[in-house]
């Protein structure tokens, strides 16, 4: 059966389980892996600006052996010329065997997933709405370092109404016992009532103390950035950018084990005085990306572990 990665739901616990196996292999042993996707083209389209999530998605690739066509920048398509989607898509898939794309629409990986009819779809982030491999990318961060899903208190900070990294990270561990999570925005960026409303109410709060968020004993803060792009105005934009950054005063109210994530690019919500906290992971976070998409690539492609 053709399996598409949209949203993280799309996969269960115990399919994200056997990602989490398999990646976790592929960084002991890379060198076992290296002819799997032999023979095999991803095709990478990117509609909109990627530098981690493309490059990625290709190193992971190059590194099973397989090879990469595609483009990054939505001008250089045919869709600069009228062409739909749904015919890009089509007229790909005779090409490669399996696709990871980014677009700035919503709903537009879904879109380009109806129309396909033997290759597998990656939705490499839509819009403001899913990032389902970052999902996977901070699932296995934080396996790694917490060994457990279960039982945790996450902080996520900064713009939760727009934020995609965010909106699937909430929704994936939302289905583990015991998690607990704390929403730190400005009024303006608050998390969206639609992702509020499939948590239970004692499972969240809402804050804009950033310290205090911090000082009640979070087990995981998930910094991200203000996102220029998702503004229609500069000034709003320009008034909100700064509203939390994370330094070394804050980071001496964390506990010790406590670990800070971040899907990247940042602007200025992480001091660079961080950077060399072992407390902070965003940059292993970044390479445990790579890793788990190779992973995906395996498993959607039906290849032996």
């Amino acid at each position: 059966m053709l399996r598409h990665l949209i949203q993280p739901l799309d996969f269960t616990t115990e399919e994200f389980d056997y990602l989490f196996r398999l990646a976790n292999k592929i960084i002991q042993n890379p060198e076992n892996y290296l002819d799997v996707c032999k023979g095999k083209l991803l095709a990478s389209l990117f509609f909109e600006p990627s530098t981690r999530t493309r490059l990625s998605f290709e190193s992971a690739m190059l590194r099973l052996g397989g090879q990469v066509v595609g483009f990054s920048d939505a001008k250089v398509s045919s869709t600069a010329k009228g062409e739909s989607l749904q015919d890009t898509i089509r007229t790909v898939e005779n090409y490669a065997d399996i696709c990871a794309m980014r677009h700035p629409k919503e709903g537009a990986a879904l879109l380009a997933a109806k129309a396909m009819t033997r290759m597998p779809i990656i939705n490499a982030g839509d819009g403001g709405h899913q990032h389902p491999t970052q999902t996977l990318t901070d699932l296995l961060t934080i396996d790694y370092y917490k060994k457990r899903f279960d039982n945790l208190t996450i902080g996520v900070c900064g713009d939760l109404k727009f934020g995609r990294t965010i909106h699937s990270l909430v929704r994936a561990m939302n289905r583990y016992e015991g998690v607990k999570f704390v929403f730190i925005s400005p009024e303006e960026l608050k998390m969206p009532k639609t992702f509020k409303d499939e948590i239970a109410e004692e499972n969240y709060i809402e804050t804009s103390d950033l310290s205090e968020a911090i000082k009640n004993g979070l087990d995981i803060l998930y910094m991200s950035r203000v996102q220029r792009e998702r503004f229609v105005s500069e000034e709003e934009y320009l008034r909100l950018k700064d509203f939390f950054i994370l330094d070394k005063e804050k980071m001496n109210l964390a506990k010790e084990d406590m670990i800070v994530l971040h899907p990247l690019p940042r602007v200025n919500e992480i001091s660079t005085e961080i950077d060399d906290d072992p407390r902070a992971v965003y940059f292993e976070q970044a390479r445990f990306g790579m890793y788990v998409r190779m992973a995906l690539i395996m498993f959607l492609l039906g290849l032996e572990a």
